[in-house]
């Protein structure tokens, strides 16, 4: 498959991002659609701007979303989504928990969510931000991504202090149409077709196994919508399979969202929207049966359920 921009086997330069950049649509308001959302929760949870990002004049705020009570002795239940701004289920399945149970835990931990990580790239439904950057590959110190390293910024002092951070994703029909080949493209190398998995699944981090925990998560999940089985070489996405539903990635050497705290438990969610067995709304309750069961195990196994 080739891509419309660049030369095949050449990396984009300037001009070829320019070019991509000027592809790129406002499809859905992110004020619209998260930051009316977030501001009906200020009289329930704590709302503060850890950051902004400015874009051809536009200014997107960061906003970060805690429950009330917090203490220093208790530990941190991480929730993030939209950190690509394309998977919809991971910025409204936030949304969703935070009104449906966001005030279940307290007394127990703190929670803070932020629930649109890269508001740009949702408007636009996209995986990138506008410098054609992947801020799930740059979640690091001195991140070329503004997404990311406004987080890992608000996340340094917590080091330590987080239990359990679960990253809400998606994976698309469109990582292969669309992302996938980009990607190929922008980096100069040939696109290697793959297939998509059916059903959702989740990504444990390989220098921390936890799998008693992840399958604390996909027996919820199933609750909701099916668990995707492995392909025919028994992999997901072109990893190996280690559990009903579970993959592993090194999540801190790669540069992933749920590798910047060093929580115990750590878990990546990749819902299946495109399937025909699964409404947008069964999506976003998977994500909210997820972090739910995340936090459940967390504090049970912590001691402090």
């Amino acid at each position: 498959m080739s891509y419309p921009i660049g030369i095949p086997g050449t990396p984009w330069g300037p001009a070829e991002i320019a070019m991509w950049r000027s592809r790129q649509t406002k499809q859905r308001d992110f004020r619209d659609d998260v930051l009316r959302a977030i501001d009906a929760l200020r009289d329930r949870f704590d709302v503060s701007e850890y950051g902004s990002l400015d874009y051809d004049g536009e200014r997107f705020p960061l906003l970060a979303v805690r429950g009330r009570g917090w203490r220093d002795d208790r530990p941190v239940m991480l929730v993030t989504g939209g950190v690509h701004g394309y998977e919809t289920s991971g910025v409204h399945g936030a949304l969703q928990f935070l009104r449906e149970h966001g005030n279940d835990y307290a007394g127990q931990a703190n929670l803070l969510v932020v629930p649109c990580v890269s508001p740009w790239a949702y408007e636009r439904i996209h995986r990138w931000n506008p410098d054609a950057i992947d801020p799930n590959r740059n979640f690091r110190e001195g991140s070329p991504s503004g997404e990311a390293a406004a987080l890992v910024e608000l996340l340094a002092p917590l080091r330590g202090r987080v239990l359990m951070h679960i990253d809400l994703h998606e994976t698309t029909d469109s990582d292969e149409t669309e992302f996938r080949p980009a990607l190929a493209a922008r980096d100069g190398k040939p696109f290697e077709p793959g297939e998509i998995p059916d059903g959702f699944y989740l990504v444990d981090d390989s220098e921390n196994p936890q799998p008693a925990f992840q399958q604390a998560v996909i027996a919820a999940v199933a609750k909701v919508t099916h668990i995707a089985p492995a392909d025919a070489n028994g992999e997901i996405i072109g990893s190996p399979m280690v559990a009903p539903g579970v993959i592993e990635y090194a999540l801190k050497e790669l540069g992933l969202c749920a590798g910047i705290t060093g929580a115990r438990y750590t878990t990546t969610t990749e819902v299946y929207p495109d399937s025909p067995r699964a409404t947008p709304q069964q999506c976003n309750d998977a994500q909210v049966a997820a972090v739910r069961a995340a936090i459940g195990y967390a504090l049970t196994h912590a001691g402090l359920g």
